[in-house]
């Protein structure tokens, strides 16, 4: 869909007629919308409104379309439809304020009728593309024919320069006359609204696609985009599901830039991805986010609620998609579940690469349609009780810890973050024992088999998706420390290389054991750590 804005030219009686109409459209829309919340249908508002708002069907129509399209995109975004102001909350808030008075409350009196005065018809290829507001060209000019009431015209002359060469409005005005001279016309919507008190129209139409000349047959480009530190991060992924090579593009630059400023830059990052994509001859694979919670204030962590603010995910992956269209690119969209995870407890200790790098080289293959399976050497210590019990008394150590740093902090809002990591902790540690519980319940000697005698999948295997979790749970703090790391590199020889790792001694809990018993994080990688180290009160051990 493409959208370009012109100014309209109109005489003083036109005009006064047209924003007449105005009002009258934008009220049925409000009124519209408050029957759509108490559950009217479409069917029977339309007839309710015609007589009230005295205007045509089809406007009718519109409003109600327009108005029910508000209500899905604040449910889209999580956000209760019942509270929206027409026209702005923050305007509305400024103007009820009791301190603004003379020439600056009229100033945003005005603004605010003018955000809230809106006129628009819908696009329809059997009407000529549109039936209510027209574009015709009469003596070289081009003008919008408005239908004002009962087939009573009014035309308001458009006023629009080329700015460049490959200016989208030179593309839609030779699809136009084309159109009228073969009858074949296209549908496209017209939005009128006022700003400082001129008029303006937005013309919509869909543009014409090519074909898809880069597919996933010749491998994908994986793309993750990240809030801390704010970048995008590309892998170049081969048919194979190999990584070749990878790239990531800072978005640093869009911090403390205003709206507009935003938009621009965004385009140009999504311009450069793909050009990556182009010079590779690949397609891309993104991410299908549908929503990200962004923090709330008094969450404890302003730092990356203000990341947050400026990072516009859904406007680049859709920036990215039509983009990708318009260059005959083919964009897949993937699960986005785990891919973190996955990306860092697999891929990163084995390429030694980011986290980040990693969770798009895992978007990839899922582009590709590969799945990513637990390695082997993971589900030899996922499947052993004692190093299951190891992990959950590390995570008891760990929370402990910040139980004991929760009540020395007196500041209401760093509490909240270390009251949050606990919770985090304590989900580890049930999921780690379920974990057990059902190793404990499917011995590995007695095999699954149906009423048919036939074999079957393992028990423990029916929570396979709950794994990676696990992975995450049982390798995080036990391992590496913390539940937030960007260096993987000690569960490398754990990973790739099980039978060179020397056999050592790993306290578990048992009669007698203490959680301070425990050795430190990084043991694994200590290969000084022996027996000697024994504590002097009983403790169980195994061996890996």
């Amino acid at each position: 869909m493409i959208t370009l804005q012109c100014e309209l030219e109109l005489s003083k009686t036109d005009k006064e007629l047209l924003l007449k109409l105005m009002r009258k459209f934008s009220s049925c829309m409000r009124y519209a919308y408050k029957r759509l919340l108490e559950g009217k249908v479409r069917k029977d508002l339309k007839k309710e409104l015609q007589p009230i708002f005295n205007i045509n069907s089809r406007y009718v129509d519109d409003a109600i379309m327009k108005a029910q399209s508000v209500i899905n995109s604040y449910k889209e975004l999580n956000k209760n439809p019942t509270k929206v102001i027409f026209g702005g909350r923050k305007l509305f808030n400024q103007l009820k304020s009791k301190h603004l008075t003379g020439k600056r409350y009229k100033e945003l009196k005005r603004e605010w009728k003018e955000k809230r005065l809106l006129l628009y018809s819908r696009g329809d290829k059997t009407k000529s593309g549109n039936l209510n507001i027209r574009l015709i060209k009469e003596n070289d000019n081009w003008y919008l024919r408005i239908n004002t009431d009962n087939r009573q015209w009014i035309k308001a002359k458009i006023i629009r320069k080329v700015k460049r060469g490959t200016d989208k409005w030179i593309d839609f005005i030779w699809r136009l006359t084309e159109a009228e001279l073969t009858n074949n016309y296209f549908p496209y919507s017209v939005e009128i609204k006022q700003k400082n008190g001129k008029i303006y129209a937005n013309i919509s139409y869909e543009e014409i696609i090519p074909e898809i000349k880069y597919t996933k047959e010749n491998g994908i480009v994986g793309l993750d985009i990240n809030a801390s530190p704010i970048h995008i991060a590309l892998a170049n992924v081969s048919i194979d599901g190999n990584l070749i090579r990878y790239k990531p593009i800072s978005l640093h630059e869009l911090i403390g830039k205003t709206k507009n400023q935003r938009e621009y830059l965004l385009w140009q990052i999504a311009y450069k991805v793909i050009n990556y994509a182009k010079e590779n001859e690949k397609a891309i694979a993104i991410e299908r986010l549908e929503g990200i919670n962004k923090g709330y204030r008094g969450d404890g962590k302003p730092k990356l609620r203000k990341r947050f603010e400026h990072w516009s995910y859904k406007s680049l992956l859709t920036k990215i998609k039509i983009l990708g269209q318009r260059n005959g690119m083919q964009v897949i969209e993937v699960n986005p579940a785990y891919t973190s995870i996955i990306g860092a407890y697999k891929y990163c200790p084995q390429y030694l690469i980011d986290k980040d790098i990693a969770g798009a080289y895992v978007i990839g293959r899922r582009g590709l349609g590969y799945k990513d399976d637990i390695p082997e050497n993971y589900l030899k210590l996922l499947s052993n009780k004692e190093y299951l019990e190891y992990s959950i008394a590390k995570l008891e150590e760990k929370k402990e810890e910040l139980k004991e740093l929760l009540k020395n902090e007196k500041n209401i809002y760093k509490r909240k973050p270390i009251k949050q990591e606990v919770s985090k902790i304590n989900k580890d540690i049930k999921l780690l024992k379920l974990n057990i519980q059902n190793l404990n319940s499917n011995p590995k000697t007695q095999k699954q088999v149906n009423q048919r005698k036939e074999p079957v999948r393992d028990e423990y295997f029916k929570y396979s998706y709950k794994l990676w979790r696990v992975v995450k749970a049982a390798f995080g703090i036990p391992i590496l420390g913390k539940s937030f790391v960007r260096d993987f590199s000690p569960l490398k020889t754990l990973l790739t290389d099980w039978d060179r790792i020397p056999r050592r001694l790993v306290p578990v809990l048992g009669a007698g054991t203490m959680v301070s018993q425990i050795p430190p994080v990084g043991y694994m990688a200590n290969l000084n750590w022996r027996t000697k180290s024994r504590p002097t009160k009983s403790v169980s051990f195994i061996h890996f």
